[in-house]
């Protein structure tokens, strides 16, 4: 209420300041109304989901023909699998259901590798909603189990997949062994970090678990029909794998124990998952210490084609580097000419047995530690640090030119091509969802590590060499376009 309204004692509208609404345009919205009300309601194209379709569609017109599907199809059926194909019983007219062709199983499971999908279940779920999982499936139906079952028991396959791949690479000449570059990568474990325990709180489960087990088979005899068969079968199961899995952490703790002792520190705060054994608590990339798996991957740094997968449960990368050095030369039949790997790797006892392993072919390219200042000495701070190119006592003749290589220059700039290299393909296998294995123990967790090395060299190969893929310029084509 302004002043003039105060003053007058008269209310004021909110509307005062409108203008008057004239007497033939409320007629003529009346006439509008009016006149809409006679035409009836609006006309709408509302949904009809129970309408039935018949469609003419096949499976091999949803995909295009630069599809990443057909590429790894084809990928799968060069490969061999006559191993797999051998050991199934249903033949002829024998008893049994048909099974799943292998090569639909492996090639589902590179395609969701390259998808950055890690389950079964997803898997089978995108078989029934997908197009490009339909397609690999061709009307085959796949369940989760037969894909779980497929990844974990077939880890030395994927081994022998992956040598024949880099070997008939190295052979055609398709990728260059002249430079390789070795790099570790920590992998959360899927064990919980609230599942390890120390001795005697594992020896007391494993009291309690085998109490447990005792009691339900005592329950099954005294009433069988107290419960379904097949729920006590599987409460019984599930009892029975719990015991076992502490019976494995038992088992592994003695190398707990002895890897304390190394490290100086109390054996007897030792630890063991009571659901992955294998698993270890390491110090992750962000400082923090989660149970995880160390993944190694050797790769050439010309190509950036992974040819040596090793996975271990050791946090350190101290003793990896020989171990690898002599899987690729295996796998390859070649000797690297120079080894590139960080910090982390180069002890001295490691690159001896390079050298005695390559009889001096492989040079070994890392960075020389800082040299240690002795607190002994109260005039050490005014001394100039030792030159850690130099030879130092004790030294043995691999080491001492180790550490004169890489004085150099050049040398310097080599090194900078690991990172270029191992880092990137790093990036690429969490950008595909190796961030947390799927699964558990230690031979499971490798079929893992070998499968991104699969998905990862089968783009490169799209791209170096798509005459082995049976593809032309095409594969290389979907690689550029995927890259």
């Amino acid at each position: 209420m302004n002043e003039t309204e105060r003053h007058n004692g008269s209310p004021a509208s909110l509307f005062d300041e409108l203008p008057a609404v004239e007497e033939q345009q409320v007629i003529a919205a009346k006439q509008a109304r009016a006149a809409s009300r006679r035409q009836g309601p609006p006309r709408l194209l509302q949904p009809n989901r129970g309408q039935i379709e018949l469609r003419a569609s096949d499976l091999e017109s949803l995909l295009g023909e630069d599809h990443r599907a057909r590429l790894v199809w084809g990928y799968v059926e060069r490969q061999d699998l006559s191993r797999l194909i051998e050991s199934i019983k249903a033949r002829g007219s024998n008893a049994g259901r048909s099974a799943i062709d292998p090569r639909i199983l492996f090639a589902l499971w590179l395609y969701a590798t390259l998808d950055a999908v890690g389950s079964g279940r997803e898997i089978a779920r995108l078989t029934r909603e997908s197009d490009a999982y339909r397609w690999i499936c061709g009307g085959v139906s796949v369940n989760y189990h037969a894909l779980n079952d497929f990844r974990s028991g077939n880890e030395s396959l994927m081994d022998e997949v992956l040598t024949a791949n880099v070997a008939a690479l190295a052979s055609a000449g398709a990728i260059s062994l002249e430079r390789v570059a070795q790099d570790g990568m920590r992998v959360r474990a899927d064990a919980g970090a609230a599942s390890f325990r120390r001795q005697a709180s594992l020896e007391q489960h494993l009291a309690e678990a085998g109490e447990l087990v005792d009691d339900i088979k005592k329950r099954a005899a005294a009433d069988p029909a107290a419960a379904s068969r097949r729920a006590q079968a599987a409460r019984e199961r599930a009892a029975q794998q719990r015991e076992e899995c502490i019976r494995a952490a038992l088992e592994q703790l003695p190398q707990v124990q002895a890897a304390k002792r190394r490290n100086g520190e109390k054996p007897e705060q030792a630890r063991a998952s009571t659901t992955d054994a294998d698993a270890r608590v390491m110090k992750m990339g962000d400082g923090g210490y989660r149970p995880a798996f160390n993944v190694q991957l050797a790769t050439t740094c010309e190509d950036q084609v992974i040819v040596g997968v090793e996975v271990s449960n050791t946090g350190s990368d101290m003793a990896q580097m020989a171990p690898m050095l002599e899987q690729v030369i295996e796998r390859t039949g070649t000797v690297p000419g120079q080894w590139l790997v960080d910090g982390g790797f180069p002890a001295h006892e490691q690159i001896e047995a390079v050298h005695a392993h390559t009889k001096g072919q492989t040079e070994v390219i890392a960075p020389v530690p800082e040299p240690r200042r002795k607190a002994d000495k109260r005039d050490d701070d005014a001394r100039p640090p030792p030159d850690k190119y130099r030879r130092k006592e004790g030294d043995s003749e691999p080491v001492a030119q180790w550490r004169a290589r890489m004085a150099g220059d050049e040398i310097k700039d080599v090194y900078k091509q690991r990172a270029a290299t191992a880092e990137c393909v790093n990036a690429l296998a969490r950008n595909r969802g190796l961030q947390r294995m799927p699964v558990r123990g230690l031979g499971k967790v490798r079929a893992v590590a070998y499968l991104y090395a699969l998905a990862h060299n089968l783009m490169r190969m799209a791209k170096i060499a798509p005459q082995m893929l049976g593809r032309g310029s095409g594969a290389s084509k979907i690689a550029a376009a995927l890259a």
